[in-house]
């Protein structure tokens, strides 16, 4: 537990991790402080980082984005100047959810949600491909989603 936290403030992150459209109220009693004390903790832990935003999950198929992809990324040369461009470019891709440098065989493991097949192929031909430095690309298509955004375990 990190030093500046103690067991009300854990409390309240697990639980808003597990429902964040908890009311402060509700809240407040599930973790047994007043309504006040409860707002001002929580404050804290959004001014401190500990809770970046608050948002909804939303089912993908319920808007077509059924298809989810795993792109890993090789490219052309190891410097930070070619790290960043990438990076500066990949994030202007709305349809990319997730960017991570890696370490292994590739540089990068992209998170991409599509419509379909079809609709990967067009974006890799037409955007991903042509990011600045990618030398190779390996696509890996998701059969099941078995976890998916599970909270952290603390």
């Amino acid at each position: 537990m990190p030093a500046d936290l103690d067991r009300i403030d854990m409390k309240m992150l697990r639980l808003l991790q597990k429902n964040g459209r908890l009311t402060n109220a509700e809240l407040a009693t599930l973790v047994d402080v007043s309504p006040a004390t409860c707002h001002r903790r929580t404050q804290r832990l959004f001014d401190e980082g500990y809770i970046r935003t608050v948002r909804a999950m939303v089912q993908p198929q319920m808007l077509d984005r059924g298809a989810l992809v795993m792109v890993g990324v090789v490219l052309d040369r190891s410097t930070p100047e070619s790290f960043a461009q990438f990076e500066q470019a990949v994030t202007k891709l709305s349809f990319v959810l997730d960017c991570n440098l890696v370490a292994g065989d590739f540089d990068y493991f992209l998170k991409i949600r599509v419509k379909d097949m079809a609709d990967f192929n067009r974006i890799h031909g037409s955007q991903l491909i042509a990011l600045p430095g990618v030398r190779q690309t390996r696509t890996f298509f998701v059969m099941k989603e078995v976890i998916d955004d599970a909270p952290l375990d603390f």
